[in-house]
């Protein structure tokens, strides 16, 4: 609603606060900076602070002179409650829209559930190509580049766990079937935060998966996009990584989540126990 009719005056004034408070940093701002940068009287400016601070949206600390405001942590609880009545395949499927028109192939949007990759959304390439994968139906993870993306992006211990659980049989010559060999694979996606399925799964299919990363940095899903080898021989997979990922990205934004490059640096700090 744009109708300047329909606009609450100390309402707008209360997020223009937020926001000046929020780019402050842990370090709060002043009373007076607050009032000065949004236009108003230190009264007035009080007045919605102690509003907000009522509601835990705002704390203030210190005293006098140096007391100062930064956000409270009911904003933790709301973009918590955000996240998690925003679905991720809501979120998806207009980026992979334009990750389709962009790099000309089929996308697909999956998360795990019970140990395998379920693919929840899918935008198809242009031509007659069409895969046969239905949505919902489960793939198995160690060979299918969701799978290994969602796999590396967790704590080793229970990403084997779900290999040992799950089983991780040889689909192809290509297939990695060995949990020696996963677990440097594990290693290469977080080094390069790109997954691949290169006819892991199915001879003649290419597979290039990337994170989708929600609030705290867990991921919560992949992305990817898939064509015929033919199409997309090894080499060229630098071709389709960059697109790839900044579409993942926006994703990541879009649910709270950090960029890929921040998530991986996060997740390997935690895995070395730094």
């Amino acid at each position: 609603m744009t109708d300047e009719r329909y606009r609450v005056q100390s309402l707008g004034r209360a997020f223009d606060l937020i926001d000046r408070i929020a780019e402050a940093g842990p370090e709060g701002a002043r009373l007076t900076d607050l009032a000065r940068d949004i236009g108003l009287s230190k009264p007035a400016a009080y007045a919605i602070l102690a509003t907000l601070r009522a509601r835990g949206l705002v704390v203030d600390f210190g005293e006098g002179m140096t007391r100062r405001y930064r956000l409270g942590l009911s904003f933790v609880r709301l973009g918590d409650r955000a996240v998690a009545n925003t679905g991720l395949g809501d979120v998806a499927m207009p980026v992979l829209r334009e990750l389709t028109q962009e790099v000309g192939l089929t996308s697909r949007v999956a998360m795990l559930d019970d140990g395998f990759a379920v693919v929840i959304g899918r935008v198809d390439g242009p031509g007659a190509i069409r895969f046969a994968a239905a949505l919902g139906r489960r793939e198995a993870p160690h060979c299918s580049g969701v799978g290994k993306l969602l796999l590396a992006a967790m704590p080793r211990p229970e990403a084997l766990a779900i290999l040992d659980r799950v089983g991780h049989e040889r689909r192809t010559p290509s297939t990695l079937d060995t949990l020696e060999a996963l677990a440097t694979d594990f290693d290469r996606i977080a080094e390069r935060h790109y997954a691949l399925d290169d006819e892991e799964d199915v001879e003649g299919i290419i597979c290039v998966a990337a994170g989708v990363f929600g609030h705290g940095g867990k991921a919560v899903g992949a992305i990817s996009v898939t064509t015929l080898k033919q199409f997309l021989p090894t080499e060229s997979v630098p071709s389709v990584v960059e697109p790839l990922l900044r579409h993942a990205d926006r994703i990541s934004e879009a649910l709270g989540g950090p960029p890929a490059a921040r998530a991986w640096t996060a997740l390997k700090r935690a895995g070395s126990g730094e």
